[in-house]
Formats: C-alpha cells, structure tokens, sequence
C-alpha cells in the first residue's frame, strides 16, 4: 500500500502502521557516510540536489519505509538570509553572522526560496522521479526556532539570548517572527510546487518557552503558516519537542497531524486529541542503541497504547542518532509493519 503513510495522515483506513523516522537519512548509515564524504562537508551535501536525492533514497533502498523526508536542514532559511551558517564537527551549526540587535532584524530580508533554496526544489524533483509513489516529505523549522538559533548563534542549553530578547525587546522579537513566517511559508510553497506529498513544521525549541510565550511566539505563528498552506491541500505535520502539555492547543492549529517527543504517553495523547488529529511518534530514540528484544518491547507498548483504530504513524520521538546500528532500523520497521496489522483488520 503506497499510500498508507498519506492515509493514516488523513486518518483513514490503513493494512497496518505506517512507519519513517525522523533523521533516518544521517550518519548511522555507512552510505551516508561515504557521500557525505564526498560532497566534502555537510552544506555542500544540503546544497548539491544530485547528492541530497543520493541520501534521501538511501534509507528507502534499506528499508520498507513508507515515506521519505527530503534530506536538507532547518537552518538553510537563515542561511538564505544571510547568516552564513557552519557545521562545526563536534559544536554542531553554528552562524557567522547571528543577530544582536534591532537594527539587523530590520536589514534582514526575506529570500526569494527560487532564487537562494533552489537547490531543494531541484532535490525534490530528482527524489520524486525515483520514488515510485512513495510519498515525500517537506519540511521546515518553525518561526520561533530558526530564531533561537539565529540570536543566540549556534545551539544552546538554555537558549537565554532569544528568550531575554523575547522579554526585553517583544517587538524586535515580533519582527523578527514574522519575517521568519513570511519565508517558511515561500519555502514550503516552493516544496510543495516541486513535489512534496507532505510537509512537517520542526519546533524543535518550543518547549523551551512558558505557556503563554509558546502561544504567542510559536503556535500562533506555525498557525499562521498552515492558514497559508491551507488552499494547497497539502497535510501538514506539527512537532513541538517538550510540547506534550499543549497538545490540544496544538491540535487547534489547523495540522493535519502532531508529532509526539518520547516524554509524551501515546494513549493519553490519542483521548485528548486523536479524534481530531492524527498522531505521530513516538519512541525514545536512545531504544535504538539497544537490543532487538528491547525494541520490541517498548515498540509493542507504544502500539498496544494507541490501540484499534486509524490515524497513528510510528516514528521516533525526535531524530535518530548517529550511533545507531543499522540492523536495529530494520528490526523497528519491520516489527511496526507485522505487529500493527492486527490493529486495522
């Protein structure tokens, strides 16, 4: 069933779990590794749509996934805007240029996607002619996290510049969001048009805020985004890290879907929001580094919790790790498929 990723989104009947995981083209594979090498560095892998298609196929030519996700970085708009954004090995993504005060928000312009992110349109038309109907998946981060990275510079504990803007200088932070909504919401238009089947909005850093901080520097501007993206029919993935507490407010945006961390309890999820939304997630990524016997254990727990009925997508709670054997993937995404079925007869 080709479509079973498409349909659970819409929550409609499915021979058994769809499963893709978040990362799952990254560096645990060893094929990844040796393109990877041979772009030469990380940006130059994003950036060279003959080599992003490369590693996009990778997992799918493993595995019995059942979408894939087009293998970029959240961090290419602020890159696009000027940043000039480093992959530092053992740092992690890191800005020449961050921001430091209004006068710079000011100066930021918002990329024309056509123009300075091409490169993705051009991966995603190369994917989608190998794919053979499998769905793929666009994506971008939110307003609110690609600004925590933006003013703070590079990846934080605590991510106290963007918060301390956030508190002393509210209309400097707005600006900077909205900016941020209008160039997400290009980006994702300009995937969509090249071929995304799908598209997931990363809010990696929301958890990070107070609740009323969360609705009004995250949730409300991702809403905005979805209201935008709304005419093209496309679904549309939310996923908060730390977010399990809002997840009705989440389910109000207008999402088709809301992806789940590994801190959330599936079940729970499913009786608050499940029948307005379908639900994505959710194992803790670290069961991965473990044992088969494990792995089956807490995969059956996160199925027998969602229990009877449409509507569930199996991933991770947050992305796979590098350290990863590959033949645990296969485990996982094997077992999800034989062990679901008995769930949608």
């Amino acid at each position: 069933m080709k479509d079973r990723f498409l349909r659970a989104l819409k929550r409609q009947p499915v021979d058994k779990t769809p499963i893709w995981l978040m990362r799952q083209a990254g560096r645990y594979l060893p094929e990844y590794r040796a393109t990877r090498e041979k772009a030469g560095n990380f940006l130059a892998l994003c950036k060279t749509p003959e080599l992003a298609c490369e590693v996009t196929l990778q997992p799918l030519t493993r595995y019995a996934l059942d979408a894939a996700i087009i293998f970029s970085d959240i961090l290419t708009i602020p890159d696009a805007m000027g940043l000039e954004l480093s992959l530092i090995e053992n740092v992690g993504p890191v800005f020449n240029k961050s921001i430091k005060n209004i006068d710079q928000i000011k100066q930021l312009d918002v990329p024309d996607p056509y123009d300075k992110l091409n490169y993705v349109a051009k991966a995603i038309t190369l994917v989608k002619k190998e794919l053979n109907d499998t769905p793929l998946i666009g994506f971008a981060g939110s307003p609110w996290t690609l600004a925590a990275y933006m003013v703070e510079g590079r990846s934080s504990r605590d991510f106290a510049k963007v918060k301390k803007l956030s508190y002393s200088e509210p209309d400097s932070m707005h600006l900077l969001l909205q900016k941020l909504s209008v160039a997400v919401t290009s980006y994702l238009k300009m995937q969509i048009e090249a071929g995304a089947d799908a598209i997931m909005l990363f809010d990696t850093w929301g958890g990070l805020l107070s609740e009323s901080n969360y609705e009004n520097l995250s949730l409300n501007y991702m809403g905005k985004i979805l209201r935008s993206l709304e005419p093209t029919g496309i679904p549309t993935i939310v996923f908060t890290k730390g977010g399990g507490m809002w997840l009705d407010k989440i389910s109000r945006i207008g999402s088709t879907c809301v992806g789940l961390d590994w801190m959330t309890d599936i079940k729970v999820a499913k009786q608050i929001i499940g029948h307005k939304v379908a639900l994505q997630g959710n194992l803790d990524p670290a069961i991965m580094l473990t044992t088969k016997t494990i792995i089956e254990k807490e995969t059956k727990n996160i199925l027998d919790s969602y229990g009877i009925g449409n509507g569930h997508i199996f991933n991770l709670g947050h992305g796979i790790t590098p350290d990863v054997p590959p033949e645990n993937v296969k485990y996982l995404v094997d077992f999800v498929h034989s062990y679901s079925q008995k769930f949608h007869d």
